[in-house]
């Protein structure tokens, strides 16, 4: 069925938001390596202050910009199967997190080589509950929605509690990198962080480009017109979903 003028509208304008999040992601990955290469010497992988710049870098990377992707392939395949769908949102998730899983033995290790105390900041706290919750919501939903193993009443009951959590755990991370950029300015420039020092700058921008991706990333996802269409499976879930919580059965629900 060819789409009316409203729809078409609503389209373009969904390609220019999903745009602009490409725009600040990739911006916002970019600030991380310049931050870190230009102020604080660089990457390696020997136990030094260079690797833990590794950290934030990957966290960045996967935890915020892989994993808003990941979050978007739903409004952005609009005309893909929803099994192609599924495939490329947990591929991308899975890629966010290598690069988290690579960010967190950097840091561990780094500590270990330097004999500072693991896991006593509250950004430590909030990391490895986001880091221990991504993985568990990566597992869910291969469980329930990719592997042919569960009921689509199973899928049902489960499926607002993905989409809740999967929605929590990318405002969780963005709060977490803050926090992180603000304690990694406090521990190598406190003394002229409050100056207005280039570095504090630049590393508060990455915050705002944090930030601002998360709040468009959000808006897309609130948009009802932005929506895939239900394909039949997704419809057999929200009647089977129907069935469960109203009572009745699917046959009862194809009637009304």
């Amino acid at each position: 069925m060819e789409a009316t003028p409203l729809e078409r509208c609503h389209i373009g304008l969904l390609r220019w938001f999903v745009a602009a999040t490409q725009i600040l992601g990739l911006t916002a990955v970019i600030i991380t390596g310049v931050w870190l290469g230009h102020y604080q010497g660089g990457f390696a992988w020997d136990g030094s202050s260079q690797q833990f710049n590794v950290h934030p870098l990957c966290m960045v990377l996967g935890m915020v910009f892989l994993y808003g992707d990941a979050i978007l392939v739903f409004r952005t395949l609009r005309n893909e199967s929803k099994t192609t769908a599924k495939i490329l949102h947990a591929s991308i998730q899975l890629l966010a997190l290598v690069a988290v899983i690579v960010g967190t033995i950097a840091v561990f290790d780094f500590h270990t080589a330097q004999n500072i105390p693991q896991m006593y900041s509250l950004h430590s706290w909030c990391g490895l509950l986001t880091i221990i919750l991504f993985c568990l919501q990566w597992v869910m939903g291969l469980t329930f929605f990719l592997l042919p193993t569960l009921s689509y009443s199973l899928r049902a009951i489960y499926h607002p509690y993905h989409v809740y959590f999967g929605l929590g755990l990318f405002i969780l991370a963005i709060g977490t990198c803050l926090a992180g950029i603000t304690e990694k300015l406090l521990f190598s420039i406190g003394a002229t962080y409050s100056k207005y020092d280039p570095q504090g700058i630049l590393a508060n921008v990455l915050g705002l480009l944090l930030v601002s991706f998360g709040f468009v990333v959000g808006y897309i996802l609130s948009r009802d017109e932005w929506k895939r269409e239900a394909s039949p499976e997704e419809e057999a879930l929200s009647m089977h979903f129907k069935t469960l919580t109203e009572g009745g059965s699917p046959d009862s629900q194809r009637d009304q």
